[in-house]
């Protein structure tokens, strides 16, 4: 009756097994580290990077403790660990000189890092640490909301000039364009023209939808973005911006920067470890430039560049294509671009597509138009007063206007690469800091220690009052209650959650849901020893009918939970994700590890007159 097969017991011992490992990284600690990441926008970290680093601390005659390449996220990186941070220190200072061959404009960034001493055998089975939120660690919050406005009216500026240029280049004859909100608005003296206009804009632009109006000599035809590129130039805009912050933060040296998008317009910074929020907000809301030129023809390849630089040209040496001479004149900056998207030419082949904004297409006219056969550049400004990085160095095969391609990208990934970078090179709109915060780090380990304390000294509680009140069946739950925090902080882990202070609170309340179960279960044996049951039957019928009650408490709980974590933002949740996989576990402890010690302890023997569970009170009895 109250025996569990053999296979229960092994998935419970495989479950505490698998528990302690991924709780087990936990309690490893850090130890000093740097970290290495790329400084340019054309340069790319890669696995043969851990070769040069190697490289560079053997020469100093610096020892470490291991270097390990990360692939994972938008930028890989290089890390290493050491003994003492003097050693740490002076790495750093070894690698940025040994890395980068001008300290001004350094190729490299070297960050101090902390890193987490878990076994490589236990990293090789993703047993790794949770990241502390900046509660826990101090540091610097942002909550910034993206001009989504901005974003719709760059694109639809772009569409009003493609619009014009393509019309004029087919010789489609209108009587106005005008940009009307977030649509344009052409207007025509007769419906074939309109008709063949709208032949012509639908060959070039896909992404748009029209609407005919008017009548007579005063026809009109309203051009939107379709609903889905409508929410897709929004999510762009966005993401751009994620991606520059990305690019930008790498300055600050912060080892575990969180940048995500939170909401459809609004984007989280939080920034571990970085006091100084002056500097951040400096840093964040830098502005960036991209510029076209053209290349100096005049120097004759292979002569020695350096030595040959016309007055009004200039010699670049960073990014692809370099090193090139190219001319000083700005053909357009990246503010007439509205828009750079991966996509495949007429032959298939991987190539970048470029929409320009203002009078963006007939400055491109203008300098291509006798310049077929030239090449031109793509040049990114990210640091005031500090050499441009080469984006891409292209041949100009026929006049270009408002629209235009970059083909022979050799490959999709790199298309997709140069796309983000043009669109990357500065913010796609501009955003505000509607909220800030600063923690420092003593606070940080203040709150640790007072979520650990509250934790311990919760569990305690519970643990004395459920064995002095339940006996043997409150030493069972108190061993449910151990396995339930010990699955949630693995799975906590297993997902590489940053935890947060609202997270150990939910951890704590998490503790006392928990044994809300065992108590139902322990009260309804209870019950059936009072209504005359053998203590077998009590167990069985205990267990069985407490877990409808068990299941309907936790039901309505955990929806609360996942409507919190699926429209809470921020702290909420955090509280939310904790609390969830809290329910989750705890069903599992209190009911199943729960009732397999039961039968272990009290299924083999068949002649069992008692069990200890506190005093059963029979009605009647004095």
């Amino acid at each position: 009756m109250n025996r569990y097969p053999v296979w229960k017991y092994i998935l419970i011992a495989v479950a505490i097994l698998l528990g302690a490992l991924y709780t087990v990284p936990n309690y490893f600690g850090e130890s000093p580290a740097v970290q290495v990441t790329s400084g340019k926008s054309t340069v790319k970290m890669t696995s043969d990077m851990t070769a040069k680093v190697a490289d560079v601390l053997t020469k100093a005659g610096i020892a470490n403790n291991g270097i390990a390449y990360d692939g994972t996220g938008n930028y890989a990186s290089v890390r290493v660990r050491f003994d003492t941070p003097d050693t740490q220190f002076h790495a750093k200072s070894v690698l940025e000189k040994g890395l980068n061959t001008d300290p001004e404009d350094p190729t490299y960034l070297v960050a101090l890092n902390l890193q987490a001493d878990t076994p490589k055998w236990m990293q090789s089975l993703h047993a790794l640490p949770m990241y502390l939120g900046l509660d826990l660690r101090g540091g610097v919050h942002f909550l910034m909301q993206v001009d989504a406005e901005g974003v719709l009216t760059k694109r639809v500026q772009g569409m009003q000039t493609a619009a014009r240029s393509s019309l004029r280049d087919k010789n489609v004859r209108h009587a106005g364009i005008d940009k009307v909100g977030n649509t344009v608005e052409i207007k025509f003296r007769d419906d074939a023209t309109r008709q063949k206009a709208k032949d012509v804009l639908n060959g070039t632009m896909a992404d748009l939808q029209f609407v005919d109006s008017g009548a007579g000599s005063e026809l009109k035809t309203v051009m939107s973005l379709k609903p889905a590129a409508l929410k897709q130039t929004i999510d762009d805009g966005v993401k751009q911006n994620i991606s520059t912050l990305s690019k930008r933060v790498n300055e600050l040296g912060v080892a575990e920067p969180i940048i995500q998008q939170q909401g459809p317009d609004r984007i989280v910074v939080q920034l571990p470890g970085v006091q100084d929020v002056a500097r951040a907000r400096a840093v964040i809301g830098r502005t960036a430039t991209l510029e076209v030129r053209m290349v100096d023809e005049s120097v004759t390849p292979g002569t020695e560049l350096s030595a040959a630089v016309p007055f009004n040209s200039e010699l670049f040496t960073v990014g692809k294509g370099v090193p090139v001479i190219l001319s000083k004149d700005v053909v357009l900056t990246g503010d007439y671009i509205s828009s750079a998207m991966a996509r495949s030419d007429q032959n298939n082949q991987p190539a970048v597509s470029i929409d320009l904004n203002g009078d963006g297409g007939r400055r491109m006219r203008d300098a291509t138009r006798d310049r077929v056969g030239k090449r031109m550049a793509i040049v990114l400004f990210e640091k005031k007063g500090k050499p441009g990085e080469v984006l891409s160095v292209a041949t100009i095969q026929q006049e270009l206007g408002s629209s235009f391609q970059i083909t022979g990208m050799g490959s999709m990934e790199n298309s997709t690469e140069l796309a983000l970078l043009l669109r990357s090179g500065a913010l796609s709109a501009p955003m505000d800091v509607i909220e800030e915060r600063t923690i420092g780090p003593a606070l940080g380990a203040e709150n640790i220690s007072k979520g650990i304390h509250s934790t311990v000294y919760g569990f305690a509680a519970i643990a004395i009052f459920m064995i002095i009140y339940y006996m043997m069946f409150g030493f069972f739950s108190v061993f449910a209650l151990a396995c339930n925090l010990l699955f949630l902080l693995a799975i906590l882990s297993l997902m590489q959650v940053t935890l947060t202070l609202p997270g150990m609170a939910a951890i704590a309340l998490a503790l006392g849901m928990a044994i809300d179960s065992n108590v139902l279960i322990n009260e309804r044996v209870r019950e059936e020893l009072r209504a005359g049951a053998s203590p077998q039957q009590a167990i069985s019928a205990g267990f069985d009918r407490a877990w409808a009650t068990i299941i309907d408490s936790n039901v309505t709980t955990l929806i609360v939970g996942v409507a919190l974590w699926v429209f809470g933002s921020g702290p909420i949740r955090g509280f939310a994700v904790v609390h969830t996989l809290g329910i989750l576990t705890s069903m599992f402890s209190a009911v199943f590890v729960s009732r397999g010690v039961v039968n272990l302890w009290y299924g083999r023997k068949k002649k069992l007159q008692s069990i200890a569970i506190g005093t059963v009170w029979v009605p009647g009895q004095k």
